[in-house]
């Protein structure tokens, strides 16, 4: 008997071709899909009101978490601190999040191809011409929006923090 959260994760965390199915029947029912991607390494207060004021802009939220490996390319060596289990696992335990795919790539651009979301966001620190995806998306006819970030939060800035203070 699997519990209420073993169910959560199992419905919330898959694989591209169940996900297209998913955001097949979504789209038919016409409902609008939202998507964004991101690290996501050491979830705070930044992560979680960027991604509530994405799922405001539609009703499917659909996550495209970078691997271990992607994240390793871009961030270094030493990240990501969670693997993409965990980092995976606490995303779909959060009610406003429809879905989360990992992706092996530096950039989600195959997700947002296939997916072809209605609205694709990112943080405010891109300019919608250096967003993946982007172009492809306002091709399609969909939209393309900036959210801004909270002030003073990131993944590496408590990083660093914890480190200055073992040191």
């Amino acid at each position: 008997m699997q519990s209420h959260l073993e169910q959560t994760l199992l419905n919330k965390i898959t694989d591209l071709p169940t996900l297209l199915n998913k955001v097949k029947d979504w789209k038919s029912e016409g409902k609008k899909i939202v998507f964004t991607n991101g690290v996501f390494d050491l979830l705070h207060l930044g992560h979680i009101t960027y991604m509530a004021k994405a799922a405001e802009l539609g009703d499917k939220l659909i996550i495209g978490l970078n691997s271990d490996a992607s994240v390793k390319r871009l961030k270094g060596e030493n990240r990501p601190v969670n693997d993409q289990s965990n980092r995976a696992a606490l995303l779909a335990t959060m009610y406003f999040i429809d879905a989360v795919v990992v992706f092996e790539e530096d950039t989600p651009l195959n997700l947002i191809t296939q997916i072809m979301p209605d609205i694709l966001v990112k943080g405010a620190d891109y300019s919608v011409e250096n967003i993946a995806g982007a172009k492809e998306v306002l091709a399609n006819g969909g939209e393309v929006k900036t959210i801004t970030l909270v002030e003073g939060h990131s993944s590496t800035n408590i990083i660093n923090k914890i480190k200055s203070q073992m040191a």
